[in-house]
C-alpha cells in the first residue's frame, strides 16, 4: 500500500478529529466544499495535503487556489479559464484531476467519456493547470462488483491518455474508490481513494 494515497475524507468532521486523525499518520484530507476548506484551513496541522473533491464552481476558486494540493474535479473550460486565471495572480501552478463520469449518471458530474481528450485538448496550452490524472465517482451499489467496470474504464482511459504525450499532463494519479467500493478500485488500478465513513465512521449530513 506504500504506492496508494488515501485521502481522508473530512466533510462535517471536526478539527479536532481530523488532527488525530493526522497524528496517527493521515498526511492528505479532501473536503467536497469550499467553506469547510476556508473554515478548517488554519486550524489544521500545517503541511497537510488538502484536496477539492467536490464540484468547485468557479466564482469559488479564488478561496482556494493558494490552499489545496489538488483538484480533483476538473469537468469545464469555464473553471479551467477561472483557475488558470487566479493562479497566474498568485504566480503558482495547479494540480488538477479530470473528473469523468464513466457510468453516465445524471445526478453526478464530470465529463462523458468521450470528451475527455477533446476537453485535454482544448486546455493543453493553459500554462498554470497541470492535469495529473482523473477522477471518478462509481454509482452507489450494494455489491462493489456490479461498478467494476466504471473503474476498469476509468483504466484504460488513464493508459490511453499517457499515449497522447500531451504537454501539460502527467497521468500519475488514478482517483478512484471510496469506502464501499475501494477494494474493487485498488483491483483495477487505483492509486488514490477516497475514504470517509472507513476512517471516520458514519456522519448525519444536515441539509443546505
Amino acid at each position: 500500500m506504500d504506492d496508494i494515497t488515501i485521502v481522508a475524507v473530512t466533510k462535517t468532521v471536526d478539527v479536532d478529529r481530523i488532527n488525530e486523525a493526522i497524528s496517527y499518520g493521515i498526511s492528505d484530507i479532501g473536503e467536497n466544499k469550499v467553506q469547510e476548506i476556508q473554515c478548517k484551513y488554519e486550524k489544521i496541522v500545517p503541511n497537510t495535503k488538502w484536496h477539492m473533491i467536490g464540484h468547485l464552481q468557479s466564482n469559488k476558486v479564488k478561496y482556494i487556489i493558494d490552499k489545496v494540493h489538488l483538484i480533483h474535479s476538473l469537468d469545464r473550460v469555464s473553471l479551467a479559464k477561472e483557475i488558470q486565471k487566479r493562479a497566474e495572480e498568485h504566480d503558482i501552478c495547479v494540480d488538477t484531476l479530470v473528473q469523468v463520469n464513466i457510468a453516465e449518471e445524471d445526478s453526478k458530474f464530470g465529463l462523458r467519456k468521450e470528451e475527455v481528450i477533446p476537453f485535454i485538448e482544448t486546455i493543453k496550452d493553459f500554462n498554470r493547470i497541470r492535469v495529473k490524472g482523473l477522477m471518478t465517482i462509481a454509482p452507489y451499489v450494494e455489491n462493489p462488483e456490479e461498478v467494476r467496470f466504471v473503474f476498469r474504464d476509468l483504466k484504460n482511459m488513464f493508459e490511453d491518455i499517457k499515449e497522447f504525450k500531451f504537454s501539460n499532463v502527467d497521468m500519475k494519479y488514478l482517483s478512484m474508490g471510496m469506502t464501499n467500493d475501494f477494494e474493487v478500485a485498488l483491483e483495477e488500478g487505483a492509486n488514490m481513494i477516497r475514504i470517509g465513513t472507513g476512517i471516520f465512521g458514519k456522519r448525519t449530513y444536515k441539509e443546505d
